[in-house]
């Protein structure tokens, strides 16, 4: 039955059960639309053509019964996001997914369980224990202190599925995904069109719900921030970098902090607070200056901004690409793959090639 695949790449494609059937030009109504994803009906074969082709997927896609499930979805979002964005970005997530593995599963790469640390689930019982969590998944990982420079890229070496994609109100989402008979995987989706620096904490932000366990009431929001901060910005090195105590801080000192650890002014500002490096006044201050100077809002555009493009994970597509040149799929499948026209994918591979 289709039904559950249906409705996945309807609701990522953001199309009603009335929009997608004036896509296909009326040849059945929303209701039956409905009854299909509900199992209560099967479309004919001249409908199934049609909504695949409306919803850019092929029909193999929409009768295979591997289903995709995420459990324990943390959304990173704004406040007011409606239900119905967070049930069309779950669904966008469901179909990006299904195009990684099902790229896994014709190279016959298994799709294993995410390199979890060995201190990994690391307990929190006060926000500062998140430190110690960060530091630890470090020394487990060999990372050393130094500034991570791809850290979409070190999450997918370590089985982490890093998935971008167009949002608005969310900036991301982190769940374990479920499939029948096959190994547990971890996902994070982030915002392909938000700055660098943001999306490298946001990803540090996830990480940290994935590897601690706070106990006793703590704040798992505010235990997984500190734990962004401190994997991101290690206490030692900034300290170095900065001294252990300022009484204030410029702007321009943090522009160029910024260059080193590749995270936002305000990121360090409030790192820099958290570790006592300065004050709350002095944070307080700066954060003004910050709202002042437009940086607390959209877009937030800081000075020394990573474009989107910096921060961007690439295996995916690099998968697609490898499968097309052994041959193991053509290149209608390999831009279906990837969202894209041929034409759109014959550009990329110029890019590539050359």
């Amino acid at each position: 039955m289709i039904g559950n695949k249906l409705k996945v790449a309807r609701s990522a494609s953001g199309l009603s059960l009335r929009g997608l059937s004036g896509s296909i030009g009326g040849l059945v109504t929303a209701q039956a639309i409905g009854k299909y994803e509900r199992n209560e009906d099967m479309p004919s074969s001249r409908v199934l053509i049609a909504m695949a082709k409306a919803l850019e997927v092929s029909v193999e896609y929409l009768l295979n019964e591997d289903e995709l499930t995420l459990e324990g979805v943390d959304f990173r979002k704004r406040t007011g996001t409606s239900v119905k964005e967070e049930a069309a970005v779950h669904a966008r997530a469901i179909h990006m997914l299904e195009r990684y593995l099902a790229v896994e599963d014709l190279l016959q790469m298994r799709s294993v369980e995410w390199e979890q640390p060995r201190s990994a689930p690391h307990p929190v019982a006060e926000i500062r224990d998140a430190e110690d969590a960060a530091r630890s998944v470090r020394e487990d990982w060999g990372l050393g202190n130094d500034p991570i420079p791809q850290l979409a890229e070190l999450l997918e070496e370590r089985g982490i599925k890093v998935l971008s994609i167009d949002l608005e109100d969310v900036d991301g989402l982190a769940a374990k995904v479920r499939r029948k008979d096959r190994d547990a995987a971890r996902v994070i989706v982030i915002k392909r069109s938000t700055w660098s620096e943001r999306k490298r904490f946001n990803l540090a932000h996830e990480l940290g719900h994935m590897v601690i366990a706070p106990v006793g009431g703590v704040d798992e929001e505010k235990a997984a921030h500190r734990f962004a901060g401190a994997f991101l910005m290690p206490a030692d090195v900034l300290r170095a970098e900065v001294g252990a105590h300022r009484s204030s801080i410029s702007i321009g000192e943090l522009v160029e902090l910024k260059k080193r650890f590749g995270v936002s002014i305000q990121a360090l500002a409030y790192r820099c607070k958290d570790l006592g490096i300065i004050s709350q006044a002095s944070c307080a201050r700066l954060f003004k200056i910050f709202k002042d100077r437009g940086w607390r809002s959209a877009p937030y555009e800081e000075p020394g901004s990573m474009k989107p493009e910096l921060e961007e994970p690439r295996r995916f597509e690099r998968l697609c690409y490898r499968a097309l040149a052994e041959g193991v799929i053509a290149e209608s499948r390999a831009a279906e793959l990837l969202g894209i026209s041929v034409r759109e994918l014959d550009k990329r591979l110029d890019q590539v090639a050359g």
